[in-house]
């Protein structure tokens, strides 16, 4: 069984489809309530029905504004890190001591509008030393169930004084206080490590791919949303991944991990209890929450005519899986 994730307790409210789906008829189609999976168990569609939904096909063509992709439908590894420094608060702040140990304490940290760490140190700071090199090191839990990290590798210092304005208002933002000025200091970025899981290896992400990257748009209610869909519409989560994905076997159990505005990744469980992670791509790239659960509901509709045998699926399925190693 999977890990009970963080509860969340506002549900999704019912959103008309968007041109991706049908055009108008009754909106119960694509309703996200608390008493039914997508309602996909009360549909009234006929084999003989008059309309066709588009394919949820599982191209996407990325926004300028982002990175490019990969080929996966994934953003890239620069993406994932500018959205895992703000979506967290916290981390492990890592630099030499006056005696030329390394030394690692736990930090508060803000960022500027690149992605830069502001951190206020205060009797900490006694322990730095005159070398300078550091790193921040910074984990996001997804679901119970993956955790990304990045780590910045750089150097630790006071900022600029035109600059201390900005990072005062970055922090009061982050912690709703104010910050002696006296006390700031940034961490400037050489390279980033980033990592997508434990056990897994790395990506070196350059400084200015980093700078130039966007946070996740999606990222301020991506867990609000994979908390609603994993609680109550599991059974749409399992047909995606025997509609969407090309599998040899019947998956079992199945649960989103997260969402971006390219697609979501699903931890699933075959008959024989192995374990596989998958990336599912959403049709087309989308940037805010509506659009999300309008193409929850485009992708749930067709999944369930497909599974139905009320429609043919003449769509690319994803074909990667990763194989999750057991953690006992």
């Amino acid at each position: 069984m999977f890990p009970q994730s963080q509860i969340l307790t506002t549900h999704l409210p019912s959103i008309p489809p968007t041109d991706c789906c049908l055009p108008k008829f009754s909106t119960s189609l694509f309703t996200f309530t608390k008493k039914t999976n997508f309602n996909s168990s009360k549909r009234c569609l006929s084999r003989t029905s008059a309309f066709r939904l588009p394919k949820c096909a599982v191209s996407v063509a990325a926004d300028p504004t982002h990175s490019k992709l990969d080929g996966s439908n994934k953003p890239f590894p620069a993406e994932v890190s500018r959205t895992i420094m703000e979506l967290s608060s916290v981390g492990t702040f890592s630099t030499f001591g006056h005696d030329g140990w390394p030394l690692g304490v736990g930090v508060r940290f803000a960022v500027d509008a690149e992605g830069t760490p502001v951190l206020c140190l205060n009797s900490s700071r006694k322990l730095l030393s005159a070398d300078k090199r550091s790193s921040l090191h910074v984990q996001l839990e997804q679901s119970g169930l993956r955790t990304p990290q990045c780590t910045i590798q750089g150097s630790i210092d006071r900022p600029e004084d035109k600059f201390l304005l900005k990072l005062q208002a970055a922090w009061k933002k982050r912690f709703g206080e104010e910050v002696d000025e006296d006390l700031i200091h940034v961490v400037s970025i050489d390279r980033v490590l980033q990592i997508e899981d434990f056990k897994e290896d790395g990506i070196w992400v350059s400084s200015s791919e980093y700078k130039a990257a966007n946070p996740d748009p999606l990222r301020e209610f991506a867990e609000k949303i994979v908390y609603e869909i994993n609680t109550h519409n599991m059974e749409d989560v399992n047909r995606f991944c025997n509609v969407y994905i090309d599998l040899n076997f019947q998956v079992v159990e199945a649960k989103m991990v997260w969402l971006d505005r390219l697609g979501f990744d699903v931890r699933l469980m075959s008959e024989e209890s192995e374990m596989f992670e998958a990336r599912i791509p959403f049709p087309r790239e989308v940037t805010d929450e509506k659009g999300v659960k309008s193409t929850f509901n485009c992708m749930s509709q067709l999944a369930w005519e497909v599974d139905k045998n009320y429609q043919a699926h003449d769509f690319k399925k994803a074909k990667q899986l990763k194989k999750i190693a057991s953690s006992s």
